[in-house]
């Protein structure tokens, strides 16, 4: 089956946002192949290292929280 990985990557980011710690910190227990996608489209820092957490850029952090409402949040 086709995967849409933009579709994704979409929800990579948005569960990041639900990890984020330390002003712009989050748990990077994702697949590798979607982090190193949000490296490349400047969303998140470089996730290849020791660290447990990636850094999101300020677009990153930006995309991510409204991507999470998007996704995962109910209308009030």
């Amino acid at each position: 089956m086709p995967i849409d990985e933009e579709r994704i990557d979409e929800a990579v980011l948005a569960l990041l946002w639900l990890t984020l710690q330390d002003g712009g910190r989050a748990w990077k227990g994702f697949d590798w192949e979607a982090l190193g996608r949000l490296h490349r489209k400047g969303l998140i820092a470089d996730p290849v290292g020791r660290a447990k957490s990636v850094v999101l850029t300020d677009e990153g952090l930006r995309r991510s929280e409204a991507l999470f409402r998007t996704l995962f949040t109910r209308p009030e």
